[in-house]
């Protein structure tokens, strides 16, 4: 069984965050070799949510909230040795406990598509991206 937590986005370990992207396929769309902007990144998330089996990062939830309005869902990324156990929603579901009056939005990889309206999300037709300038 797994535990969720709360955790500062300062005192995560990057290294470690940084294997579990990579065990759950989600460094395939992160900068993870890139560890200035992979760094910063983490760091600077202000709601993480983790879980851990017997101590090892299993799944995390990587957010920006400003807790009343919206939650931006940036990253949920759970190791594939666990996935499909119900790790993901929990963690969804401890970032409602944290921000309960901000709605979750996210941008779903293109193979997680089918996930999120199996656990009560809508689609929205009109999210926009601007690429960084560098």
């Amino acid at each position: 069984m797994w535990k969720t937590d709360v955790v500062d986005a300062a005192g995560l370990d990057v290294a470690e965050v940084a294997a579990l992207y990579r065990a759950s396929g989600l460094a395939e769309r992160r900068p993870v070799e890139d560890e200035r902007r992979f760094t910063a990144m983490v760091k600077n998330a202000n709601l993480v949510v983790v879980a851990r089996i017997d101590g090892r990062l299993a799944g995390i939830a990587r957010c920006l909230t400003d807790g009343g309005y919206v939650t931006y869902l940036s990253d949920l990324a759970v190791d594939r040795e666990f996935q499909k156990r119900g790790i993901g929603v929990d963690l969804i579901r401890r970032i409602q406990q944290e921000a309960p009056d901000a709605k979750i939005v996210l941008l779903s990889a293109p193979a997680a598509a089918d996930y999120y309206p199996h656990i009560g999300f809508t689609q929205h037709g009109s999210a926009w991206v601007l690429d960084a300038t560098k």
